[in-house]
């Protein structure tokens, strides 16, 4: 693992391998840290592996409150131009930062399908939650009638709940920052996405339900939990509380190891976080080969990649986990020293703030 420190603003971008082309999105928080880069970092060699180009996983972490995201964004585009004209390092919108805050870099595409919208969506946030609904849909065989458990309802988030509801799931539960809300009978997705374009996360609050601790959305039954927080969100502690049958996420590395065993010691399918979020992943590496000519093109491609990568997945004796990361590990030995993996899968070892 390679850290270059950052010299015009506050952060630092981790090199999980050393080669000549790395990848990974650009996460901007105020409270970001260094190891989170370097987990996040790991995971992006992993995601990019199972995909099966040979890329270094990367991560940008910039620490900013959000009043100083735009003057942050434009002096940290300028530094990593250098590096982004040499090839060595490519990167996108990741937590807190969005695809127009990169159109400074070189090759930046004004063209590309993934940064157009559709039904005012961003298609690159459309195969984000694509990917992740069609991992879960794939585990259990169809959506219909199926629930789900979401954390977050910002881009990602929303288009978790908006694919999974084109597929006749049902959304039973949602927190925010600002609690956790749930109704059996599903809540109501329409009032929602009106309620969070006026109110942002506080919409959890106006809907006439009970509000409760955002962490009770780890204890809803439901089919489907879709943990979509920071990393290392399903500690051993919080796995013992799960109640849905299958995790499907959203967020990078929510599992430390601990937790993951905890949930196989009950039964509970774990996706693999690379597998499920690798949808934009999916859509910028197909667009470089000029296989991407529309946005359901798109979506095509995301819909057979991941749906294809979960089934294998679900084959392995050790759980859908450890089939992905079988998966990443098989292609990795082609190219690289096992020695560059010493530290083992993406799993967090506790809660990174």
């Amino acid at each position: 693992m390679r850290i270059v420190e950052l010299a015009s603003v506050d952060g630092c971008i981790a090199f999980d391998l050393d080669c000549p082309t790395s990848a990974g999105g650009t996460r901007l928080a105020p409270d970001v840290t260094r190891g989170e880069a370097g987990l996040l970092a790991r995971a992006m060699t992993y995601k990019l592996a199972v995909l099966g180009e040979r890329i270094g996983g990367a991560k940008a972490v910039l620490r900013a409150e959000p009043e100083n995201r735009t003057a942050t964004l434009a002096l940290y585009c300028q530094e990593i131009t250098p590096m982004v004209e040499k090839g060595g390092f490519l990167t996108a919108s990741d937590l807190g930062t969005r695809t127009e805050d990169f159109a400074s870099l070189p090759g930046y595409r004004t063209d590309s399908v993934l940064h157009q919208e559709v039904g005012g969506e961003l298609v690159d946030t459309m195969v984000t939650g694509l990917g992740v609904v069609v991992a879960a849909e794939t585990a259990l065989g169809g959506l219909a009638g199926r629930t789900l458990a979401v954390e977050g309802f910002g881009k990602v988030g929303g288009a978790v709940v908006r694919e999974a509801a084109r597929r006749g799931a049902r959304l039973v539960a949602l927190s925010t920052l600002h609690g956790c809300v749930t109704d059996p009978a599903g809540l109501d997705v329409a009032a929602l996405e009106e309620l969070r374009a006026e109110h942002g996360d506080a919409c959890v609050g106006l809907l006439g339900l009970p509000v409760w601790p955002a962490e009770a959305l780890y204890e809803v039954g439901a089919d489907v939990l879709v943990p979509g927080a920071r990393t290392g969100t399903l500690t051993a502690e919080r796995a013992a509380g799960v109640r849905a049958r299958v995790v499907a996420p959203a967020a990078n590395v929510p599992y430390t190891g601990a937790g993951l065993r905890t949930l196989a010691d009950r039964a509970v399918m774990t996706l693999a976080d690379f597998v499920c979020g690798a949808g934009a992943t999916i859509g910028y590496l197909t667009e470089r080969a000029g296989r991407v000519p529309d946005a359901a093109s798109a979506r095509d491609l995301v819909e057979e990649r991941v749906g294809r990568l979960t089934g294998m997945a679900l084959e392995h004796p050790g759980g859908p986990f450890a089939g992905s990361c079988a998966v990443a590990e098989e292609f990795l030995a082609t190219w690289r020293d096992a020695a560059d993996l010493a530290d083992g899968p993406p799993l967090a070892t506790a809660p990174e703030r």
